[in-house]
């Protein structure tokens, strides 16, 4: 499947026609991209005046010049764009269902998340009478830069395909949606789990400005794979030991769990075997699954062979920075025939460690 494309905006800069169109226009309201065919035949884009966004009285309709699709059409590309949305991602959807999010005020107005890590530490004192005035240690603050791109995919909807749906009362075709909503999520899925980082601006090496997976993150814990899980050397025990060594690498850099447990597609099946011959029946995945803080198990069809991760379920260590969900809107018009849509979200994983450099993630490899 292609890739879908991320821009990033910063210091006055854009990469990407999505970022350097919010450049150029000061601001992108997404709601004007989704102009709308109303019962009179005459073109309105929705409002949002405020307030709750599920309460009809706080949108308004406004007259526009033109528009493409009528309001069910509109609801039926968005339906299809949101049913790709629960598509396997399992990095990111425990993220979502465990609240390790933080949700941006104004997603198209902010191209960098501003965070900050603390150093030092603080020591109370023990006293009887609670007068003597404490050390007072000072917390150590450090400033920190998360790009925050968008990542979106194009697709087309062809002007005689449309009239053709619409005379013989058919609904629209929305194939071409869904495969332009799956594209957004795997990207979004790859940035937790693929050997890819993004950066914009000047930045080093070990920079934390830079939107960082849990594989390529330079102050994750690592641990060294003596045997591949699925080699036949690999005994149902040394498996259990592995996870074991890595529960205890967390807690060594102050990382008390709860974990995920994240194996690449060829570990599956290696999980589903009998733990020994005295349990039968009793798989390896459960015996794992008695490992005191471990919270569950999930295959990544993204992830490289032979790495496991174990990830603290913890806001500390990582968390998913929200600002634009799944939305589609309509792009541009070329001549009369041909319309063009994306599939867009502003959405980055953020992978986090303390100044000392003590993080959540363990990465077996």
């Amino acid at each position: 499947m292609p890739e879908a494309k991320v821009d990033l905006m910063g210091n006055g800069q854009a990469l990407g026609n999505v970022a350097g169109q919010i450049q150029a226009n000061g601001k992108f309201d997404v709601n004007s991209y989704r102009a709308f065919i109303g019962s009179d035949g005459r073109a309105y884009v929705s409002i949002y005046k405020g307030g709750d966004p599920t309460k009809k009285e706080n949108w308004m309709t406004k007259l526009v010049n033109n528009a493409t699709l009528r309001r069910d059409e509109w609801k039926q590309l968005d339906d299809a764009v949101m049913q790709q949305a629960r598509y396997r991602l399992g990095g990111v959807d425990d993220l979502i269902t465990k609240g390790l999010t933080f949700n941006l005020g104004n997603a198209m107005g902010t191209t960098v998340l501003e965070w900050h890590d603390v150093g030092g530490s603080a020591t109370a004192d023990v006293t009887m009478d609670g007068v003597t005035r404490s050390k007072g240690d000072r917390p150590k603050y450090q400033t920190n830069y998360l790009p925050i791109p968008i990542i979106h995919y194009d697709y087309e909807i062809n002007e005689r395909v449309l009239q053709a749906s619409r005379n013989m009362s058919n609904p629209i075709d929305t194939t071409m949606a869904e495969f332009a909503a799956r594209a957004v999520n795997e990207c979004l899925e790859n940035m937790l789990f693929t050997n890819t980082t993004y950066a914009f601006g000047e930045t080093d090496d070990r920079s934390r400005n830079r939107i960082y997976s849990y594989v390529n993150f330079p102050d994750r814990n690592t641990v060294t794979l003596g045997t591949d899980w699925d080699a036949s050397a690999k005994t149902a025990q040394g498996i259990l030991n592995d996870i074991k060594s890595m529960k205890q690498s967390s807690i060594d850099n102050y990382h008390y769990g709860p974990w995920m447990i994240y194996i690449p597609t060829a570990y599956e099946t290696v999980l589903d075997d009998d733990y020994d011959t005295t349990t039968p029946g009793t798989t390896i995945r459960a015996r794992i699954l008695e490992v005191g803080g471990i919270q569950g198990i999930k295959v990544i069809d993204t992830l490289a062979e032979d790495n496991v991760l174990l990830v603290e379920m913890n806001t500390q260590t990582v968390r998913l920075v929200r600002g634009l969900g799944l939305t589609n809107v309509e792009w541009e018009t070329e001549g009369k025939f041909v319309h063009k849509f994306k599939v867009l979200t502003i959405q980055v994983p953020q992978i986090r460690s303390d100044q000392n450099g003590k993080c959540g993630i363990v990465h077996l490899a």
